[in-house]
């Protein structure tokens, strides 16, 4: 392969890269390709063997021996391999062997170090967010409980038994809430009833009047 200044190849690329000049005059001391390939390359192993470093740990709370017990007794697996990560680095491991053997680029591993010198061991837990706020509070989940337990009153309500798309406009009605079926649903469960019914009766059923009519009925 042609190795002069009007023909070269970057080497160690995915694709090489192919200078075509058709002189090299001109060019400055620091311009010239072959130059900059050179600088390129010594750039390249520089920043690899800053990156391979250890990562120093301002906060020594713990040895390393004293984070993987911790991590032994820990029961929440994100932490314990920011645990031994940590441990890693204090034994002397190159941060990116450190990443690596826990799961972690090196990036991530270098923010778990600071979050661990600023507050400690608690700082590498994960930290979740509250979510959503409820729709209802409790004392509307439990006034929302007597309804389905009372039943539906048929003069007002216009139904006999209770559905959820019922209930999703009564909750609406009351606590000014709109929500999917589904929800209502999910909130049965978590009141501990079920959406299955007894087979409906009317609601100006007379009892009395049902079993002397089954007692005066002719056999058939």
């Amino acid at each position: 392969m042609p190795r002069n200044c009007s023909e070269r190849w970057m080497d160690g690329a995915v694709i090489p890269i192919r200078f075509d000049l058709d002189s090299c005059e001109g060019w400055g001391a620091s311009q010239r390709p072959d130059v900059l390939i050179r600088l390129l390359g010594v750039s390249v192993r520089v920043r690899e063997r800053v990156m391979s470093r250890s990562l120093p740990v301002t906060r020594t709370d713990h040895t390393a021996g004293g984070l993987r017990l911790l991590a032994g007794k820990c029961q929440d697996a994100a932490q314990v391999r920011r645990l031994l990560a940590l441990a890693c680095i204090l034994e002397g491991w190159p941060r990116g062997e450190a990443a690596a053997q826990n799961g972690m680029d090196r990036q991530t591993l270098c923010d778990w170090v600071r979050r661990h010198d600023d507050a400690g061991v608690a700082g590498l837990k994960s930290q979740v967010g509250a979510g959503r706020a409820r729709a209802l509070t409790g004392a509307q989940m439990a006034e929302l409980r007597a309804l389905v337990i009372a039943g539906p009153d048929p003069d007002v309500h216009q139904v006999v038994r209770w559905r959820c798309v019922d209930l999703r406009a009564e909750v609406a009605r009351r606590f000014a809430v709109t929500v999917h079926e589904s929800t209502i649903g999910k909130w049965l469960n978590q009141l501990r009833l079920t959406r299955l019914q007894p087979r409906p009766f009317h609601p100006r059923k007379d009892a009395a009047a049902e079993q002397a009519f089954k007692r005066t009925s002719p056999a058939c």
